[in-house]
């Protein structure tokens, strides 16, 4: 097919006026066209190198990608390990805590669960109890924030304290004690990456404020990856500044008050009931006093 039109057109040249004034051959114009279409090496040429450009982009996003899932996943986890002898110790007598709650059967004060286990304010209430036993200066703290150009949405959140003075060189130091620390960062559409950052969350987080503040940031950075690569808005309540809010922020602090020192100064007096008057009498140096 292609001879038959190569012949007709040098069979029958014709000649048309360009916008110059110069004439140019339609027969050279149609052949110059197929000889385009025989030989497009020049052409696959430049199809090839934006083909390659495409290819190199692709890798390297995919390459962005995963350099930066590694280096979330490594900083959470050299944050995670690192642990200081206060922290240890208040890890420790948590952990004790909750062994021997989980050991009993206790009933949820509040009336909102059955037992205590299933309650978070009981929770906090009884560890907090336990751990003023042990001479920890313990508290159940509870921070609110209001509406701001930084926090969109105003909240209140209520979790374990422990103020601990005992090296007189360094300023007060904060533990923070969350017993539910794992859920507050869990997310329905997150992906594979950020859900192995997930699994390295404790479920029951004890460390200073400055280590919780980088473990923060660290897991809103990748929310907020997690969010733009799934082309989805981030929420408010998932933000940095949110998050922060509820462990670093102003917080009421609730712990339980010890009896003044007049109180334990007094001396013990002996009750008895009227079934043991006698008894009691016999006995020298007691005095009691009779309940009827």
């Amino acid at each position: 097919m292609c001879t038959a039109i190569d012949t007709e057109f040098r069979m029958f040249p014709v000649s048309v006026p360009n916008s110059g004034g110069l004439f140019v051959s339609l027969s050279d114009t149609v052949f110059g066209f197929w000889e385009d279409l025989r030989d497009p090496s020049e052409n696959s040429s430049i199809y090839g190198d934006l083909l390659d450009e495409d290819d190199g982009n692709l890798c390297s996003m995919e390459n962005n990608h995963k350099a930066f899932w590694e280096e979330q996943y490594h900083l959470l986890q050299a944050s995670l390990y690192r642990s200081s002898s206060i922290e240890t110790r208040v890890g420790q007598a948590t952990r004790e805590a909750l062994k021997e709650l989980n050991m009993w059967d206790m009933q949820c004060l509040c009336r909102r669960e059955l037992n205590v286990k299933s309650c978070l304010n009981c929770l906090r209430r009884e560890i907090c109890d336990r751990l003023l036993n042990l001479g920890y200066n313990s508290a159940i703290c509870t921070s609110k924030w209001r509406t701001s150009s930084e926090i969109q949405i105003s909240g209140e959140h209520s979790y374990l304290e422990v103020m601990d003075n005992s090296n007189t060189k360094r300023e007060v130091t904060k533990v923070v004690i969350e017993l539910n620390f794992r859920a507050e960062f869990e997310m329905a559409r997150a992906s594979e990456e950020y859900n192995r950052l997930i699994t390295r969350l404790p479920e029951v987080f004890v460390g200073k404020a400055e280590r919780l503040r980088v473990i923060i940031n660290i897991m809103c950075s990748a929310a907020k990856k997690n969010m733009k690569e799934k082309k989805m808005h981030l929420g408010p309540w998932r933000k940095q500044r949110y998050m922060q809010a509820k462990w670093l922020g102003m917080t009421d602090r609730d712990m339980t008050v010890p009896l003044p020192t007049v109180y334990k100064s007094r001396p013990r007096k002996y009750k008895a009931s009227m079934l043991t008057c006698d008894l009691v009498e016999n006995i020298p140096g007691h005095h009691c006093v009779v309940l009827c």
